[in-house]
């Protein structure tokens, strides 16, 4: 009688061995993920506080896990490396990879409990298979809340910050210059309570409480800002503004002429492209408060136009310098292939059967629009490559 067929515990192993390799850097990562580390040495509460109880259980179960799975992958690889195997070999190979040979935990049945016949413990088991699902799911939990935690302090303890300094301000001028406190003193107090919560409950906090405190804080500004002070402030302003408007026109217009330069020579989706609507007629608006005397009303927007302006500004000129360098990057590849080649003549390599496809490969990908930057350079090198082979071996 033939012994049953191993090959499918084989592949299961071999799966098991390549899991391995991804869960110990996943592991690894997370075990260095700052944000895990962060919610490890605060004292949560609140929601962050349930869930991070949770992912912390789920961590363990992933060491575990890991553990376990290790001993059983190094056991089995240990019994399939033998040079022979009996039948009983082969069906402890694939009990071990296949069947339930993992034991995750052995209870004590207490003897009232016990029939005559009944066993002293009870055993938990699963195959590899099923904790490595297990550990799946282990590892999402605290992934999700070490992520979502980190990206809840990453986006808004700067702003908190900020908003700190908006309220020490406002109440550095209140102190020189007068004027009622009442409305700083509950942004600060509010802003106290996000902050700590924000600190130790990073997922039950509520975005909004911020938003609430920066209007207290341009309430209070306000109210502390006399109308001479608030036109002054407001028009030197409203003058960095156009000086701005100035600026994002130039670099519009540089922006364009490195789109038009590069355009057609490479593929679409390398080039740079920098959208959306039109700034002007919502920095004329402001204007327009301006003339009409509504300066309470333009501090806000002028200050929404001015950032969104940066913005673009700061977008325009990454896209110029990223078109731009599109060119200067398949020129500096040409001068290189020109160089190589020129090297290749000077050693009497001009008609080597070898390397002239190579070259002219190069060549094409190069000169050729729209030009594939990454296969123009890995062209190059491959002539760049082949030419020194050439000349080590000539050499010898």
């Amino acid at each position: 009688m033939t012994a049953p067929s191993i090959a499918p515990a084989d592949a299961e192993l071999l799966r098991l061995e390549t899991a391995m390799t991804a869960i110990a850097s996943n592991l690894v990562d997370l075990d260095d993920n700052p944000a895990r580390k962060d919610l490890d040495k605060t004292k949560l509460t609140g929601r962050t506080a349930e869930a991070w109880a949770d992912a912390t259980d789920a961590l363990t179960q992933l060491w575990d896990g890991y553990r376990m799975l290790t001993d059983v992958i190094a056991e089995a690889r240990s019994m399939r490396d033998k040079r022979k195997l009996s039948d009983a070999d082969r069906a402890a190979f694939v009990h071990r990879v296949q069947g339930r040979s993992i034991t995750l935990s052995t209870t004590t049945v207490p003897l009232a409990q016990r029939g005559l016949l009944g066993a002293g413990q009870v055993h938990t088991t699963c195959s590899p298979a099923e904790l490595l699902s297990a550990m799946e799911a282990a590892f999402q939990t605290a992934v999700t809340v070490a992520t979502q935690a980190g990206d809840v302090w990453q986006k808004l303890l700067p702003a908190a910050a900020d908003a700190t300094t908006a309220v020490d301000n406002v109440r550095v001028l209140i102190r020189l210059h007068g004027g009622p406190q009442a409305t700083i003193d509950e942004a600060d107090r509010r802003l106290g309570a996000f902050t700590r919560t924000l600190a130790t409950d990073p997922l039950g906090v509520d975005e909004r409480e911020l938003t609430a405190v920066r209007d207290l804080v341009a309430r209070a500004d306000a109210e502390r800002t006399s109308a001479a002070e608030l036109k002054e402030a407001l028009t030197q302003r409203l003058a960095d503004a156009h000086a701005l408007l100035d600026q994002f026109a130039e670099a519009q217009r540089a922006a364009d002429a490195a789109l038009d330069a590069a355009a057609d020579r490479f593929k679409e989706q390398d080039l740079r492209v920098v959208r959306g609507p039109d700034l002007r007629p919502d920095l004329a608006a402001v204007d327009a408060l301006a003339a009409a005397g509504q300066w309470a009303l333009i501090s806000p927007r002028l200050a929404d136009w001015s950032r969104r302006a940066r913005e673009r500004l700061a977008a325009l000129r990454d896209a110029a310098a990223h078109n731009d360098g599109l060119l200067v990057a398949r020129n500096e590849l040409r001068g290189r292939l020109d160089a190589y080649r020129a090297k290749a003549l000077r050693l009497g390599q001009g008609e080597n059967a070898e390397l002239t496809p190579l070259a002219d490969a190069a060549r094409t990908a190069l000169y050729t629009a729209p030009c594939d930057l990454d296969a123009a350079r890995a062209a190059v090198n491959a002539y760049q490559d082949a030419l020194t082979a050439t000349i080590a071996r000539n050499d010898r």
